[in-house]
Formats: C-alpha cells, sequence, structure tokens
C-alpha cells in the first residue's frame, strides 16, 4: 500500500459505496487527503464523516461537463493540488441487450465511459499546468469480454479501455501518469444488484474478491504508477486471449454461466458487507 512518506490529495468518483468507498477509507492511513465525489451527496458525506479529518465529500454527476469543471476548481482552490484524479464511478442495468430499454442502454454509456472521459478531460489540463498528475481508471475486465446481461456496461468498459489507452499515448511526454485497472468481480452493492438477475450468472462462476483488496492494489498503483493492472493478475491473459475469439466466448458462457447459476442459488442474500 501506499508509503505515508509521500502523501497526495486524491479525489475519487463514485465514493459513497463499493469500491470507491473502500479506497477512500484506506487512503488516509497512507497519509493522503481524500475527496470523495459521488452524485449521492449524502452517502459521500457519511462515508467522509466516517473516515475523520483527511477526507471531505462533494457532489458529482459525472456525466456534467460543467459539474466536473466546477468540483476541480473548488478542490485547487481548497487543497492547492490535486495529485490522483480516480475514475471508479459506473452504474449498471442488467438484463439481455433486447430487453433493456434504449434509455437504460444510453445510461450506462453516458456515466460509465462519457462521465469518465469527461473527467480526464477536465482534470488533464490541469494536471499539465501543475506539473504532475495520475489519472486512474478503474475499469473491470469486461472490457475484454462482451458480457451477456450487462452488453452494454460491457461496451462502455471496451470504449474507456480504448480510450484511456490513446489519451496516455497522446500525453505520453506529458508529466501526467496513467493508470487503468481491471478488476473482476467485486463484493460491492452493484455485483448486489447484479445476483437479482438470472441473466447475470456468469458474473458468479468464480469467486468475487472484496471491495478492500481492489482499493489496496489501487493504491499500491498510486505508488508504482503501472500502465495496467489486473485484479487478480493472473487471469490478465486469460481474458485477453478469449476475449477476440467469439466461438470460445460462447463455450465460455455455456460451461459458466451454468456453475454460476448453481453458486448463485447458495448466495446469501447479502454479500456486500
Amino acid at each position: 500500500m501506499s508509503r505515508k512518506h509521500n502523501p497526495k490529495a486524491m479525489l475519487v468518483t463514485g465514493a459513497a459505496s463499493g469500491i470507491g468507498a473502500a479506497t477512500a477509507r484506506l487512503a488516509p492511513s497512507a497519509g493522503h487527503k481524500v475527496i470523495l465525489a459521488d452524485i449521492n451527496e449524502a452517502g459521500a458525506r457519511a462515508t467522509a464523516a466516517e473516515i475523520g479529518a483527511n477526507a471531505s465529500a462533494k457532489r458529482l454527476d459525472i456525466r456534467s461537463e460543467e459539474n466536473w469543471n466546477a468540483l476541480l476548481d473548488e478542490v485547487w482552490a481548497e487543497h492547492g493540488r490535486l495529485d490522483v484524479l480516480i475514475n471508479n464511478a459506473a452504474i449498471v442495468h442488467t438484463g439481455f441487450a433486447a430487453d433493456v430499454p434504449i434509455e437504460k442502454h444510453r445510461h450506462t454509456l453516458d456515466t460509465n465511459f462519457m462521465g469518465a472521459a469527461i473527467g480526464m478531460l477536465a482534470g488533464l489540463p490541469r494536471f499539465k499546468a501543475q506539473g504532475s498528475g495520475h489519472l486512474v481508471t478503474v475499469a473491470s475486465m469486461v472490457a475484454f469480454l462482451p458480457f451477456p446481461g450487462i452488453a452494454s456496461y460491457a461496451a462502455a468498459k471496451h470504449a474507456l479501455r480504448a480510450f484511456h489507452h490513446a489519451l496516455a499515448i497522446e500525453e505520453r511526454r506529458s508529466p501526467v501518469r496513467f493508470t487503468i485497472v481491471y478488476p473482476t468481480a467485486t463484493e460491492t452493492p452493484m455485483l448486489e444488484k447484479e445476483a437479482e438477475d438470472d441473466a447475470m450468472a456468469l458474473a458468479f462462476a468464480g469467486n468475487p474478491v472484496p471491495a478492500e483488496h481492489v482499493a489496496r492494489t489501487i493504491l499500491d498503483a498510486v505508488v508504482k504508477k503501472p500502465a495496467e493492472v489486473y485484479i487478480p493478475p493472473e487471469r490478465g491473459s486469460f481474458v485477453r486471449q478469449i476475449g477476440v475469439k467469439p466461438g470460445a466466448l460462447a463455450k465460455m458462457y455455456e460451461h459458466n454461466a451454468a456453475i454460476g447459476a448453481e453458486k448463485l442459488k447458495a448466495r446469501p442474500a447479502d454479500s456486500s458487507g
């Protein structure tokens, strides 16, 4: 985890719950100051109050360029700088693609792709003017896998991965560092929502990891600044290879969806903690 001798000011989106909240809770133990941003302002403020003096909370609708610019202006005014922007916020609408209304597909793409992209583009010139900064994108292993039951979520994460790396290449000579993180299924309220939909059985074929494990990995990446991080690391090669093989993907789905359906039946009502 990050060491206390190099404390940073970091902004975490989607910080009212899940991976964002777990990251915000761990950050001060490494000496960092953390700004929790979420459209659920009450939830972000409650989590910040629980953390204590090194945490503050702000309302942010990541789909709004105006919201982003106003928030970043506030952060620089209050803290004098920002060292790390962790784009974590995301939503999910489950169900087979043909059964999900178009407005929900659009909501997913506007939030999970455009919201993070707007944030990166809002933070980038400020980091460049400051002479340093680190953009951390929390994607998902479905950035490589067309995933039945959350087709738009997977599409948004595919797009987010492409955008993140394209921007990183464009800015390769700038002082800004880029890291993208690909967690597997993680115990969060989002996963609990997925557990309510039979279309999502595939997500439960493996063993979801705790949000705190993902948070620790993110904070370690803040120190080491790798280009990519897979959680767990041993699955990275598999998802990269199978993601470009439609036939193998279909066979994997048939096999693992059956396993996931059985595990889902035995799953406690709420495992997100």
